[in-house]
């Protein structure tokens, strides 16, 4: 795969508090505005507190999910009186990191998040780019735990989450964590993959030539609802116990995935894929009872930082 030459990613965002009860990327944010972090090497870096009405209520959001506002259709709709708050916080932040698809957009945002699924520390990407993956490929050789690729694939227009605002864009999903609660070893885990993807952009805008090749990536395919009565639309069943925290396991036809609460097993049906974000809480209000991916090697080239 022939060589890529990519501009220095002078200019990063660090956002936390998206969602107002993920709490790992709330303190860390607020450690980096405490310390004065600004500047870091050859990166201008700014923090961002993204939704700070929900973190002060330690709420995921006030009236509607702030990381499902960044759409093309939804930052080019204008502002009214009644326009929901997280949507004028979408604008706001869209003036403040991109525009979204421009030139004056951040060279790279990373998106902190906490998940209550079983899914340790996760790369989330959605629009297609050489940078992110290199990031990724990084953080598995070098950080202390499992780190696993997912990618969404959608074009930059339809992609909703705030880090689509860079030209460069990803999240850190890290979990099991509780809403509303900070636990230690999952914010030193966010904090130690922060401080390799600071790493890893200095070292790139230095000249150094990061080699190419395989990475494993679970990209995803579809998402599974909890079984409803159909009158009320109540659920009838949960995540079933050998399905629960069993995040990246391969889930294959007649496994169980449901328990009815009158004691009756729901087994898989369909192909063998891999599940994720399992009984996550913030899920439950989207009818989602887990996301299903396929397991896939993606070839990246070698990159290096363009001469001047």
């Amino acid at each position: 795969m022939e060589h890529v030459s990519l501009p220095a990613l002078s200019r990063v965002a660090i956002c936390g508090g998206t969602h107002g009860n993920e709490l790992s990327g709330v303190w860390i944010v607020r450690e980096m505005q405490k310390q004065q972090v600004e500047k870091v090497g050859s990166i201008s870096i700014t923090t961002v507190m993204s939704n700070p009405r929900a973190v002060e209520a330690c709420k995921r959001y006030m009236e509607t999910d702030l990381n499902r506002c960044f759409t093309d259709a939804i930052l080019s709709a204008p502002v009214t009186d009644v326009t929901p708050y997280e949507v004028r916080r979408a604008h706001e932040l869209n003036a403040q990191l991109g525009p979204k698809g421009s030139q004056e957009a951040m060279d790279l945002v990373c998106d902190l998040h906490n998940t209550t699924a079983n899914m340790g520390l996760c790369v989330i990407f959605t629009t297609f780019n050489w940078i992110s993956l290199h990031i990724y490929k990084y953080l598995k050789r070098i950080t202390s735990a499992p780190v696993r690729l997912i990618h969404v694939d959608v074009p930059l227009s339809d992609a909703h989450s705030l880090d689509s605002l860079g030209k460069n864009n990803l999240s850190f999903e890290v979990g099991p964590q509780p809403n509303g609660v900070v636990r230690a070893d999952i914010y030193n885990l966010m904090k130690e993959a922060l401080d390799h993807l600071v790493d890893w952009v200095q070292e790139f805008n230095s000249g150094i030539t990061f080699e190419g090749g395989e990475v494993e990536a679970y990209v995803f395919e579809k998402s599974i609802d909890y079984p409803r009565d159909p009158d009320t639309n109540e659920l009838t069943a949960i995540i079933h116990p050998q399905l629960q925290d069993k995040d990246f396991i391969l889930l294959k036809p007649g496994d169980p995935i449901f328990l009815s609460f009158s004691g009756e097993t729901v087994k898989y049906e369909g192909k063998e894929l891999y599940p994720f974000f399992v009984n996550e809480c913030a899920y439950y209000e989207k009818h989602i009872a887990f996301h299903l991916a396929q397991k896939t090697i993606l070839t990246i080239p070698s990159v290096s930082v363009e001469n001047d």
